[in-house]
């Protein structure tokens, strides 16, 4: 830099000009750039974006991975020696101590469970391995009735107990499952996001299997813009763009992870009351969210309610939901009002 200052000295040039050219080239690398790191966990990907003058990728990368890991080793029921997969292994009726992380989970998920009158409910993890959308893999056929009914007997939010003072959790019966695939992404999520907040980080998007944190604004004023994807099966389109900042987004659908038998197709949206894949007219809904955890949370829920359920709900509850529903020709879109402020023009 002062080699470059000498060098423009020497043309005589005037000392006013001189200063204002070196501070220009001087602060060059001192502007706000998007910065990004990616990675795969939880059996997806993750994205982390963020607003810095600084390029600290590496160090910002090793933190999230740490995070992620450390949730992955706990909420997984994947990996058969988590924290969860110990608690679902046991048979032991007696309080057990759990983590913080995953007695929060488990608050989150009950509470939700009660308000969605069991629509959103973690111990139907039995329902979904036994229609091949679990750890155990596909299926070929439809279970039939009398097993349905008999994993039927295993599930029920109403099953955990939870002791807040203890940090402990109780199962009411011993072979009872929970599986927290349909919040542990978004729970995550938050918890990238908090980890970036404590290094100083408060402009960022985060996203890991397409449930996404987005704070603050990009350089130059601008939104976080994010797309919702149109819900078909076939191919792959964008049906809304959405700016977003200081909100958490989730989404589910039914449209990708199915299978079909004699031309009916099965979704992987398990309605823990019937203890069949969901068959309304809902194909996608999009949730906003204080938190990434409950918006991924109320996606599902209201994947098994169905839009006039669902939406009725959102309404009451004062939150922004964007459905998808299937018709003859085609697909229709239903949001709540406060949604309309999110669409991109």
């Amino acid at each position: 830099m002062i080699k470059l200052f000498l060098q423009l000295k020497a043309l005589k040039w005037p000392a006013a000009m001189l200063l204002a050219i070196f501070l220009l080239v001087g602060c060059q690398k001192s502007i706000d750039e998007v910065r990004t790191v990616q990675g795969l966990t939880m059996g997806t990907s993750y994205s982390v974006k963020w607003v810095s003058k600084d390029d600290e990728t590496q160090a910002i990368q090793r933190g999230v991975q740490k995070v992620l890991a450390d949730i992955n080793s706990s909420m997984s029921t994947y990996i058969d020696s988590s924290e969860l997969s110990r608690l679902n292994q046991s048979e032991s009726l007696d309080w057990e101590p759990v983590s913080s992380s995953l007695f929060d989970v488990l608050r989150l998920s009950t509470h939700l469970s009660e308000k969605t009158e069991g629509a959103f409910d973690v111990t139907v993890g039995p329902l979904v391995n036994l229609w091949g959308f679990g750890p155990e893999g596909r299926v070929i056929n439809a279970p039939d009735q009398s097993r349905i009914a008999a994993e039927k007997q295993r599930i029920g939010y109403t099953h955990i107990s939870l002791n807040p003072i203890q940090q402990q959790v109780r199962k009411a019966i011993p072979d009872l499952y929970i599986d927290l695939s349909a919040v542990a992404k978004g729970y995550a999520v938050d918890m990238v996001a908090s980890h970036l907040e404590s290094k100083g980080i408060h402009r960022y998007l985060v996203e890991i299997g397409g449930e996404l944190r987005a704070k603050g604004l990009k350089p130059a004023g601008k939104h976080w813009r994010i797309a919702i994807e149109s819900p078909q099966s076939d191919t792959r389109a964008v049906q809304r763009i959405i700016n977003v900042k200081d909100i958490s987004i989730a989404t589910s659908g039914d449209y990708r992870n199915y299978f079909e038998e004699e031309g009916v197709r099965f979704s992987h949206t398990i309605d823990p009351l019937t203890g069949k894949p969901i068959t309304h007219k809902l194909a996608s809904v999009t949730v906003l969210a204080s938190t990434c955890a409950e918006a991924d949370a109320l996606a599902t829920a209201f994947m098994v309610m169905g839009v006039d359920r669902a939406h009725q709900y959102a309404l009451q509850n004062g939150i922004n939901a964007f459905f998808i529903r299937k018709t003859d020709t085609g697909f229709e879109e239903v949001y709540t009002p406060g949604f309309r402020k999110y669409l991109a023009k």
